[in-house]
């Protein structure tokens, strides 16, 4: 009778050990697709601004029309990504590229003066601000969540669900660099 009352109180541990577990990773799993969701619609709002961008510019910056061909590429093939890990990748290169545009554009005295392109302007930077703070939440999400999946012994409940490392976000080295605006001022 001893041995019967161990053997289930054993079960019971090991029951509530993986319901607990399981329902820990759902919630973080949970949570990378709610930090998703959020980048997702900033990005769709950074997207919709772009051709805006775009239209101002082209008159003003004629010299300057291989990146806005870049960009407008890049917009496109934004559209037509397979995967998740494609379109966050090519919304790093975007966000690199955007802010190289910005910057090369403070050279346009007359553009700077344009109120469309101004508020364009201003609504882009607001834009990014709120990306990069999602993109903290998501790749938060993301590290959490990895190693709940990758420490024992939630790793065996992890990989009784098929659970795979997801990738964190991250812009291209190139995209990060600080563009040199000395060079675009003659210094």
């Amino acid at each position: 009778m001893t041995a019967l009352l161990i053997l289930l109180i054993l079960v019971a541990i090991v029951g509530a050990f993986m319901v607990l577990t399981y329902n820990t990773l759902i919630a973080r799993k949970n949570q990378i697709d709610y930090a998703q969701g959020a980048i997702d619609a900033l990005l769709k709002k950074r997207y919709d601004l772009i051709p805006n961008l775009v239209a101002t510019v082209k008159g003003y910056a004629k010299h300057e029309r291989e990146l806005l061909e870049k960009v407008t590429e890049l917009r496109a093939r934004i559209g037509q990504a397979r995967s998740d890990d494609e379109r966050l990748g090519l919304e790093g290169q975007m966000s690199g590229l955007l802010g190289r545009l910005l910057v090369q554009l403070e050279a346009y005295p007359d553009l700077k003066a344009n109120q469309n392109f101004l508020q364009l302007q201003a609504a882009l930077n607001e834009i990014e601000e709120q990306i990069s703070a999602a993109r903290r939440a998501f790749n938060a999400a993301v590290v959490e969540f990895n190693n709940a999946i990758e420490m024992f012994p939630s790793n065996l409940v992890a990989g009784w669900m098929g659970l795979k490392r997801r990738r964190v976000f991250e812009v291209a080295e190139a995209e990060s660099e600080v563009p040199n605006v000395g060079r675009l001022f003659g210094s």
